[in-house]
C-alpha cells in the first residue's frame, strides 16, 4: 500500500519564503523527493542552513482544503521529516477536515475493525482477551 502523499513545504526565512514540494510518507514521517521552486536555496542547497532561516511548515491539500503542519529539518543530513507526535496530529486533523470525521469517530471505527478482524471460536463467541504482563 502506498502511504506517500504530495505536500508543499514552506521554508520561512527572515525576509522571504522558499517553496518546494515533496512526498510525505504517512507511515514514517519521512519526506522524500523534495523539489525547490528556486535554484539552490540557501547555503549548500538547504534553506535551513541559511542565517536568515526561521522555521519550516508543510501543507497537505485535498479538494481545495488545506492542513498545515510543522516540519522538522535535520541540517546535517539535509532531510525533512515530521515528528511522530506531529504526524499523529496531522492524520487526525486531515481526516477531520477532508472526510468530516472527528478523532473519536476514527478511534471508534478502528476499534470496531480490530474487533471484527479477531478470529472467532467455533461457538461464535470471540476469543478471550489476552493480557500481557
Amino acid at each position: 500500500m502506498n502511504l506517500k502523499v504530495p505536500i508543499v513545504i514552506l521554508d520561512e526565512l527572515a525576509e522571504s519564503v522558499i517553496r518546494s514540494t515533496g512526498q510525505l510518507d504517512l507511515a514514517s514521517g519521512e519526506i522524500f523527493d523534495v523539489r525547490y521552486d528556486v535554484d539552490r536555496p540557501g547555503p549548500l542547497g538547504l534553506p535551513a542552513a541559511d542565517e536568515q532561516y526561521e522555521f519550516t511548515c508543510g501543507m497537505l491539500s485535498n479538494d481545495g482544503k488545506d492542513v498545515e503542519f510543522r516540519v522538522d529539518v535535520d541540517v546535517m543530513r539535509a532531510r525533512y521529516f515530521v515528528s511522530p507526535s506531529e504526524l499523529l496530529e496531522l492524520k487526525v486533523r486531515a481526516a477531520k477536515l477532508f472526510a468530516g470525521l472527528e478523532g473519536k469517530a476514527l478511534l471508534d471505527t478502528a476499534q470496531r475493525v480490530a474487533e471484527h478482524a479477531e478470529p472467532k471460536k467455533e461457538g461464535g463467541a470471540p476469543p478471550p482477551k489476552r493480557h500481557l504482563h
